[in-house]
């Protein structure tokens, strides 16, 4: 391998180098010195020329004796096991069907009123990181559940709808705090469990 210095002399069009072309061919030398397939000395030479070269021709040259990439054995092993590992979690997802929304289960006590959010001091406390520390607010009003953002930041949503005033919730409805899904169900049973109401 030789660097050439000044135009090429084989009829070649003179095509200057740019910083992306010395860039391409400086990260395929460290790739070969990388696997073992070019030596440090050779590698230092080459990397000097890459930077001194004013023609692709040049360039070309550098890196037109080297061997085909070589794989390392540790490198290939750990790209076979990254492929099972990604087959099992396909496997898994297959089998497992797509994940099931929780369920909002509206109160049956006497409490009018509940805040949702992030808060610990929150009625209904979600811990996903979507969903704002104070989220929304349920309310009772004439004998139905109405549901109101509380200026979150990534929104309330039912059934696919931003949430921008107080809404009533039926059995069936879709909510979304933040990217977080619940279904409404009135269960009476489990709304104490739910709310903590007695």
């Amino acid at each position: 391998m030789r660097a050439f210095r000044g135009r090429p002399t084989d009829g070649a069009p003179a095509v200057r180098v740019g910083d992306a072309d010395r860039d391409r061919v400086i990260a395929e030398l460290r790739e070969r010195a990388a696997d073992g397939s070019l030596a440090h000395e050779s590698f230092v030479f080459r990397v000097d020329a890459a930077l001194r070269a004013r023609y692709r021709g040049d360039l070309a040259q550098i890196v037109s004796d080297l061997p085909a990439p070589r794989v390392s054995r540790a490198r290939a092993a750990l790209g076979r096991l990254t492929e099972t590992r990604r087959a099992a979690g396909r496997r898994l997802a297959s089998f497992l069907g797509p994940p099931r929304p929780l369920a909002f289960v509206l109160p049956s006590g006497t409490q009018d009123s509940f805040t949702i959010g992030r808060d610990a001091a929150c009625d209904l406390v979600l811990s996903d990181m979507t969903v704002s520390r104070s989220h929304a607010d349920l309310r009772r009003e004439a004998g139905r559940w109405l549901l109101t953002d509380a200026g979150s930041t990534n929104g309330t949503r039912l059934n696919g709808w931003r949430v921008t005033a107080p809404v009533p919730l039926r059995a069936g409805d879709e909510i979304r705090f933040g990217s977080m899904t619940m279904i409404v169900t009135e269960h009476a049973q489990s709304a104490s469990a739910a709310f903590g109401t007695p």
